[in-house]
């Protein structure tokens, strides 16, 4: 008799994103994040969603999506205080 273990599929179960609210927070790799105030890593943090929905939300690109939403707001506020 033949033995069904190994034919089993795997199944991958989708979830969907956390509300930013309650999300947990990124990790930030970059030097910048020590000048940041939390008005600003909310605006990264939203940012960042924006940037994944537009991937189609699309997982794997979280890193990605934060270190890009830092430079652009980071930017933005250092070209608006020069």
């Amino acid at each position: 008799m033949a033995s069904k273990a190994g034919t089993k599929k795997a199944r991958t179960i989708s979830q969907p994103p956390v509300p930013i609210d309650t999300a947990k927070p990124v990790p930030v790799k970059s030097i910048n994040a020590i000048h940041t105030t939390p008005d600003t890593l909310e605006q990264i943090q939203r940012r960042a969603y924006e940037l994944y929905e537009q991937r189609g939300r699309q997982d794997g690109f979280h890193e990605q999506d934060w270190l890009q939403a830092e430079s652009e707001i980071l930017s933005r506020r250092t070209s608006r205080t020069a």
